[in-house]
């Protein structure tokens, strides 16, 4: 007789005597759950998005913005999707509209 089998089998032989719970008991975590994600992820980057197209909207000639890979220009004009930036004097460079990450005080770029 090995020395485990005394141990394993009244281990084994005890079963589960445990009821069967609550089965909508994790209901409330999930619920709580989706509550913070939905409040520290999801909303504040709506919020973002919703600000960075109202600042596109409102992009016009002479505003000063940075983009997203950090050039600093003032805006000569703005199309649909496109907007041209001078980024130096007599440098003129075509940006999509997506690409401007904001747009900074007036006097901020000095051309």
């Amino acid at each position: 007789m090995n020395i485990l089998d005394l141990v394993i089998s009244p281990a084994f032989a005890e079963g589960s005597t445990g009821s069967a719970g609550d089965p909508l008991g994790g209901l409330p975590f999930l619920i709580i759950m989706f509550v913070l994600m939905y409040f520290l992820l999801i909303r504040p980057q709506q919020k973002r998005a919703k600000e960075h197209k109202t600042l596109l909207a409102a992009m016009k000639k002479g505003d000063e913005v940075v983009t997203n890979g950090g050039i600093i220009g003032t805006v000569t004009s703005v199309e649909d999707s496109f907007a041209t930036l001078e980024i130096a004097q007599g440098i003129i460079v075509k940006v999509q509209k997506q690409g401007i990450n904001q747009k900074l005080p007036k006097g901020s770029a000095k051309i």
